[in-house]
């Protein structure tokens, strides 16, 4: 009778194990409760990319970045439950695309939330300085939850800078030397299935089976299962994701998800431009854009979180429509459009990159070297713009392109009135070249070649805020174009 009744017991014991370890359900309080029986959690926090904003109190470019007399030796610290990890040092180099840094810590199973804390140093023989990636202190402090994957704190879903994106100017220091820099990152933990849906996730919010790989699109909303859980909807219930523009910067969630390799964000701003350049001509007539022209547009946009994506084919990106136009010397408006539609819609009237993006195509010879020719779509000249850059009372190479670039765009993003833009404003020995003095603005020809950004509406008088006027949707009425 003894031996009986202490088989049943152990065959109780055994029984009691067997079921907490496959269901990860809590049976009895004095056993540790585990958010993913499956595996032994990790978390991984990866730094995507880093970029300094240059700064300028006036909003006109001068040699100045975080390093007085070199570009910044940045370095990252990643915290995870107070184990610290550091990076290697890139040395002289304002932007970084590819870092290739990570960390990963085993944390505990029974414990929801990891915290984490990124730094961003830039390296100095007189001591290292902590830069501004967060709109509070200098560094980001943030809280995951292995129940979700997903983190809240410096950074959240739906905030302003756009989820797994930190920017130091949110601050209000926009146009202040305060070491400002964006940093885009990702968290994510291990899970069993690769689906990237944490297993309590799986089991308790959508019923699924933690242990095969959700993929596809079981709601047939026409964006996958793995889209939808990174940004909190739920991917079993359809959506009308073809509608849903939330953050009204005129690219709807189906687009947004046909973008997501750019780092696009459903919840913040984001701004699209295909860039297509002119082939070399028979006589050694080249076609040029300075390269550093395309960083500070970036840098102008992205610090008021509106943030750029320049498809000029140096991406990789699968969705890349980059392409070399063949040579002509003389290019006109009709020509112009023929460009358009072979070259950026590919023949194709319903490309869907059409609702998406801008097309700003570089020429070798054009007369004017600038200007908007449909509501989404602008040429600027290489031609023209060197004569520019020649100019000593005009700005360097990047300056003068990435002015114009940014000129000729905001014509597509309907900034009216234009204060300066206008045949008495072009030199300063005209009138208006004076009078609209007070909007800084690369839309006016008065700092047109010698400055990189649009006007905040900062100044008393005649001055507009073009950053908040701007129409990142206007771009979409080309379709009612010839």
């Amino acid at each position: 009778m003894i031996k009986i009744l202490k088989y049943c017991i152990i065959l109780i014991l055994v029984s009691f194990f067997i079921i907490s370890g496959t269901t990860g359900i809590e049976v009895n309080s004095s056993f540790p409760f585990d958010y993913d029986p499956l595996v032994d959690v990790e978390v991984t926090v990866e730094i995507q990319k880093i970029r300094a904003f240059d700064k300028d109190d006036q909003q006109v470019r001068i040699k100045e970045y975080i390093d007085l007399n070199s570009d910044p030796d940045f370095y990252v610290k990643i915290i995870i439950n107070d184990q610290e990890f550091t990076s290697d040092i890139f040395y002289n180099t304002k932007y970084i695309y590819e870092p290739q840094f990570s960390a990963t810590l085993n944390v505990p199973d029974d414990d929801e939330f990891v915290t984490v804390k990124i730094q961003l140093w830039d390296k100095n023989d007189n001591g290292d300085i902590l830069c501004d990636i967060d709109d509070n202190d200098n560094d980001a402090e943030l809280t995951y939850s292995i129940k979700t994957g997903h983190w809240t704190g410096d950074d959240q879903l739906g905030d302003l800078s756009g989820y797994g994106r930190l920017n130091g100017c949110d601050d209000g220091s926009i146009y202040k030397r305060d070491q400002d820099c964006e940093l885009w990152f990702n968290i994510f933990q291990n899970d069993y299935d690769y689906d990237g849906i944490p297993y309590w996730t799986e089991v308790n919010t959508y019923n699924t089976d933690p242990e095969v790989k959700n993929s596809g699109d079981p709601d047939s909303d026409e964006i996958s299962v793995e889209w939808e859980w990174r940004w909190g909807y739920d991917p079993f219930m359809s959506e009308d994701h073809n509608n849903l523009d939330l953050d009204e910067d005129g690219i709807n969630n189906i687009e947004e998800y046909l973008t997501s390799e750019w780092f696009s964000d459903p919840f913040r701003k984001d701004i699209f431009v295909e860039f297509d350049i002119m082939e070399e001509g028979p006589n050694g007539e080249k076609t040029y854009f300075a390269e550093g022209g395309k960083e500070l547009i970036r840098t102008a946009f992205d610090r008021q979180n509106i943030i750029f994506h320049l498809d000029d084919g140096s991406n990789n990106k699968i969705i890349s429509g980059h392409d070399i136009i063949p040579f002509d010397n003389e290019i006109g408006r009709g020509e112009l459009n023929n460009i358009y539609y072979d070259y950026f819609l590919h023949g194709n009237d319903n490309n869907w990159r059409k609702g998406v993006f801008h097309y700003g195509v570089v020429l070798y010879n054009e007369d004017p070297p600038g200007y908007m020719f449909r509501a989404n779509a602008f040429q600027v000249a290489s031609k023209g713009l060197e004569e520019k850059v020649e100019n000593p009372f005009l700005g360097d190479s990047d300056i003068v392109y990435g002015s114009a670039y940014m000129h000729e765009l905001g014509h597509t993003l309907a900034f009216n009135p234009i204060y300066g833009h206008d045949g008495l404003s072009k030199n300063p020995f005209q009138i208006g070249w004076w009078i609209n003095r007070p909007y800084k603005s690369c839309m006016n020809y008065g700092y047109m070649y010698t400055m990189v950004d649009y006007s905040d509406g900062s100044r008393p008088f005649r001055d507009l805020d073009d950053w908040e006027r701007m129409d990142l949707t206007a771009f979409q009425t080309d379709w009612g174009w010839p």
